[in-house]
């Protein structure tokens, strides 16, 4: 795997931005050059300013040593940069999708606003010490922007380390996560009685139920927000196949089904960051797009959700 950035040419590299090029209406930043900046949500804990929409890698990059493969996620993550991205989001979990990254982000030459984000998931101390080691290594930075626990796996072990670590400037956010609809209530009370930067859970027009729970305790205790599975796995899509796309989306610049489930997520007030996944080029330009423009106001989220469920 270490081979692996060397593997992909500037000749494939190349060819990737040609076929980029062709496609280069979906792409905000390029059209408007830097008239438009992306929009941009704080971290409670700093006032330090990230874009709303981010990128997750489960699934999606864990494609081992694939030229082919690693070509197309290489012309992903340069569409993802060229359109005003930064937080990536990966995990040990993710089979070889931090290893990928890494290797990716070597043939990137605008990478400098990335914002390097991973998780620890694994039990006893020493374990997750090795293991947070290995993940800096393979994504290739020095300090970690946000590490967080994967699922709460063994955390009360593994945020004393966190803490730590962000002392000795390893890492510069904690953070705790989860995924469909698990360990709400214990990270409910983690987050009551820990001082943590974020917390990572799903949540989307499908699935709300972090509305009345886990969104409100944030915005409370000043945490910010990585919010996952904004397209419930697809299952939205597949909810409104063959349904128009309101006319109305127009007046908060949505063009597509895919923006107008990004910026419902990204437009709720507790929300900081949507990491939504894709190892598709035109999909990661369609997501950055949600990146630019208006997000809808409280009254117009209730005008999309009641439409979602009509449908």
């Amino acid at each position: 795997m270490n081979n692996i950035a060397k593997e992909i040419s500037r000749r494939h590299f190349i060819q990737g931005l040609g076929l980029i090029s062709a496609g280069i209406a979906l792409m905000p930043h390029a059209v408007f050059g830097d008239i438009r900046q992306p929009i941009k949500h704080a971290i409670p804990s700093t006032g330090e300013h990230i874009p709303v929409i981010g990128m997750g890698t489960s699934r999606t990059f864990d494609a081992g040593d694939d030229p082919a493969t690693l070509a197309q996620l290489g012309q992903v993550l340069q569409v993802f940069f060229d359109n005003g991205g930064a937080v990536i989001d990966s995990s040990p979990m993710y089979g070889s999708s931090e290893t990928v990254v890494g290797n990716l982000l070597k043939t990137i030459p605008n990478k400098d606003t990335l914002f390097a984000a991973t998780k620890v998931w694994t039990n006893g101390r020493q374990s997750g010490i090795e293991q947070m080691q290995e993940s800096m290594q393979r994504m290739g930075v020095a300090v970690m922007d946000l590490m967080q626990i994967h699922n709460l796996r063994d955390w009360k072990i593994h945020l004393p380390t966190l803490r730590q670590w962000k002392q000795e400037g390893k890492i510069r956010y904690i953070g705790i996560t989860t995924s469909h609809g698990r360990y709400h209530s214990e990270l409910m009370q983690i987050m009551r009685t820990e001082e943590l930067d974020f917390v990572q859970f799903t949540y989307n027009i499908g699935d709300r139920e972090v509305e009345a729970s886990l969104l409100p305790l944030a915005a409370d205790r000043g945490i910010a927000t990585l919010i996952n599975r904004p397209y419930q796995r697809g299952a939205l899509f597949r909810s409104v196949k063959g349904q128009a796309l309101p006319e109305w989306a127009r007046e908060f610049e949505c063009q597509s089904w895919g923006q107008f489930f990004l910026k419902f997520v990204a437009s709720h007030p507790a929300v900081t960051c949507v990491i939504p996944a894709t190892s598709k080029v035109n999909h990661m330009a369609d997501n950055m797009a949600a990146n630019y423009g208006r997000l809808p106001s409280a009254s117009m989220r209730k005008r999309m959700l009641e439409y979602f469920e009509r449908l």
